[in-house]
């Protein structure tokens, strides 16, 4: 699987410079990452649907759909696969396993440490 996305990766990367009218990865670059940001979400959304609907052929379908809009995300932020892969190399050494962190295991590994001030009543500006 890091092979294919890592080939995905460099082919969105070579069309950043493309013409936005003959590459769908150009123009979804040039379209900010707001609108790339929606676009992953809305292909998220669909393998929900479908996999809930029951619809294997759907899912591996959207699910690529979602693959290239997240490595398109990457191309836009400037976030290598291997960044990706290295957190989930360090996931595995915490947990055993790739999976998500555990906020309480999150929040003890963070860089700031959470502060609690003490709950003081504010009074009104008059």
């Amino acid at each position: 699987m890091p092979d294919s996305v890592s080939r995905l990766y460099q082919a969105a990367l070579a069309c950043r410079h493309d013409d936005p009218s003959t590459s769908r990865t150009a123009r979804l670059l040039r379209s900010g990452r707001s609108k790339m940001a929606k676009k992953l979400a809305e292909e998220a959304v669909e393998v929900v649907i479908d996999s809930m609907n029951g619809d294997r052929d759907a899912v591996v379908k959207e699910s690529a759909d979602l693959i290239y809009n997240l490595v398109v995300l990457w191309v836009a932020t400037g976030i290598r696969p291997d960044d990706v892969w290295k957190e989930m190399d360090r996931r595995e050494r915490l947990l055993g396993i790739a999976e998500k962190v555990p906020k309480k295991v999150a929040e003890e590994s963070s860089r700031r440490k959470i502060v609690v001030l003490e709950n003081r009543r504010l009074r009104k500006r008059r």
